[in-house]
């Protein structure tokens, strides 16, 4: 197959990538290269890869492909507040572009697999159950709105224009390559350079932390799939605090007193207490499950 990645040199993009050309299929890569994105990568030099520099919302024409994923994105939730404009023109408007040149092919129209978020769904009560695939999306941030509006596109596009589609929710991805302002590798390099860990609110919020080749994995397989217009989480029901994060990978780098080392900070706007998912659709359907099911694991390794 030929797939055309967008945001292929980004974090869970590059992961999908090698994914992909290790199954020795073709990689047309379209990444404006962002900061967050990789400058160099081990398969630069594939002959089955070739990287595009350029903006989705840009794009004019489609190379010829089988599939189309798009990780094209800005995640940042903070960043979304301060600018939620970018957030739009990037998550909602890159998204509007790719449906209308593929609404324009005269041939066979490749299908879209879109990556969205866990975070569509709004904030979940410890009380509430997981959201289903039928849940009502509640984004309470304007990064999570902008990937709602993203979805809405894509359902109207595929009734109106008989464009087939993929939508992929997936969890609190982490893993090599992830940019340091993410959690994770945020504390990882605030313990390395002897700096305090900023933790917004208190530190109980609750995420599903992913690993991010598990989720790649999961991509791969909704690609490889032959039905169409379905909607898929992702999740690992890997449920911790940050704090707990914090205290995690400190016993993992041989810290004591893990809490000397957090400075607590305001909490964001809007700041969403929990997000849950169920993924026993994927699971069930596409017999897919995460080989990495708690961060100790990964981390001792």
């Amino acid at each position: 197959m030929i797939y055309l990645v967008t945001g292929g040199r980004g974090f869970i993009g590059s992961h999908f990538v090698e994914k992909v050309l290790a199954d020795n299929h073709e990689v047309i890569d379209i990444d404006k290269m962002t900061y967050a994105a990789s400058n160099s990568l081990p398969w630069d030099n594939n002959p089955n890869y070739k990287h595009i520099k350029k903006d989705i919302c840009e794009l004019k024409h489609l190379p010829c492909c089988d599939i189309i994923v798009n990780f094209a994105a800005e995640s940042h939730v903070d960043n979304s507040i301060e600018s939620p404009g970018v957030f739009l023109k990037s998550n909602t408007e890159g998204v509007f572009n790719l449906l209308n040149l593929i609404k324009n092919k005269t041939y066979e129209k490749p299908t879209l697999v879109h990556i969205s978020t866990d975070e569509v769904y709004g904030e979940v009560a410890l009380d509430e159950e997981e959201k289903t695939e039928e849940s009502i999306l509640n984004p309470g941030n304007p990064y999570s709105a902008s990937k709602a509006a993203a979805e809405m596109f894509i359902f109207s596009y595929a009734k109106t224009h008989d464009i087939n589609y993929h939508i992929v929710r997936s969890a609190n991805n982490y893993g090599p390559r992830q940019f340091p302002e993410k959690l994770i590798p945020k504390i990882i390099k605030h313990l390395k350079t002897n700096k305090k860990i900023p933790i917004q609110g208190d530190g109980s919020n609750i995420r599903d932390w992913l690993y991010v080749e598990d989720n790649a994995e999961a991509i791969y397989k909704i690609t490889q799939y032959n039905g169409k217009n379905e909607i898929w989480n992702v999740s690992a029901y890997n449920y911790l605090k940050n704090t707990d994060v914090v205290k995690t990978i400190c016993m993992w780098m041989g810290i004591e007193n893990y809490e000397q080392h957090i400075e607590y900070v305001e909490n964001r706007l809007g700041h969403d207490y929990r997000y849950s998912i169920c993924s026993e659709k994927i699971r069930q359907k596409l017999k897919w499950k995460p080989e990495h099911d708690s961060l100790t694991n990964f981390l001792e390794t």
